[in-house]
C-alpha cells in the first residue's frame, strides 16, 4: 500500500503543479472509506472537460509510461488514459468532463493516508455513487463496506440519490437504485 501512497503522491504533486483539478477514486479511496482491501493501481479522475483531453493526455505520457499501444487514441476514445509508474504500479486515470463529475472533484477533501502524506479523496457519498454506477460485484461489496464503516445515518443519502438516480437512468438501469437502497435500509 505505501508503493500505492508514494504513487498517487507524485501524481497529486503533478497535476497540483500544473493547475489541474483531480480527485483520487477507485481502491485508494475505499481504503479511507470503506473496509481495506487489495488494489494494485491507483484511480484519478482528471477534469479535462471536453475538447481539451488531447493535451492533457499528450502532457501525461511525457510524464508517464502507457500500458496499452495507441494510448492517446486510447484515451480520446475511452476517456481514460492507462499508465503505469515505478514499479510497475499502474494508473488509471479517468478524463472527466460531466458536470456530476466536476461536482466530484469539487466535494473531494484532504485526507492523511500515511504519517506526512495527504491525498485528495472523493467523499465517502460519491464514491458510493461512483461504485454503484459501475454495479461490478466487487463494486457492490465496496459500497456495502463504504456504508457499514461510515454508518448509514452519517452518509448524505439525498446527495448520493439525487447523483445516483440520472445516472442510473441514463444506464438504462433502475435495478441500480433498487439495490442501493435495500443497502441503505440495512
Amino acid at each position: 500500500m505505501k508503493d500505492l501512497i508514494d504513487v498517487a503522491t507524485q501524481i497529486q504533486e503533478l497535476f497540483e503543479e500544473r493547475g489541474w483539478r483531480f480527485c483520487f477514486i477507485g481502491g485508494l479511496a475505499v481504503q479511507h472509506w470503506g473496509e481495506p482491501r487489495v488494489t494494485l493501481d491507483v484511480d484519478v479522475s482528471l477534469f479535462t472537460g471536453f475538447g481539451e483531453e488531447e493535451a492533457f493526455v499528450e502532457e501525461l505520457l511525457i510524464l508517464f509510461e502507457a500500458r496499452v499501444e495507441n494510448c492517446l487514441d486510447f484515451a480520446l476514445r475511452n476517456r481514460v488514459v492507462l499508465l503505469k509508474a515505478e514499479r510497475n504500479i499502474g494508473i488509471d486515470i479517468a478524463l472527466a468532463g460531466l458536470p456530476f463529475e466536476e461536482t466530484v472533484i469539487n466535494r473531494a477533501v484532504r485526507i492523511a493516508m500515511l504519517p506526512g502524506k495527504q491525498l485528495v479523496l472523493c467523499t465517502a457519498e460519491d464514491l458510493i455513487v461512483l461504485k454503484a454506477f459501475a454495479a461490478r460485484a466487487i463494486d457492490w461489496h465496496d459500497v456495502e463496506s463504504i456504508v457499514a464503516r461510515q454508518g448509514s445515518s452519517n452518509l448524505d443519502w439525498s446527495h448520493i440519490n439525487s447523483q445516483l438516480a440520472p445516472l442510473a437512468e441514463v444506464k438504462e438501469e433502475p435495478e441500480i437504485m433498487e439495490r442501493l437502497n435495500r443497502i441503505q435500509e440495512g
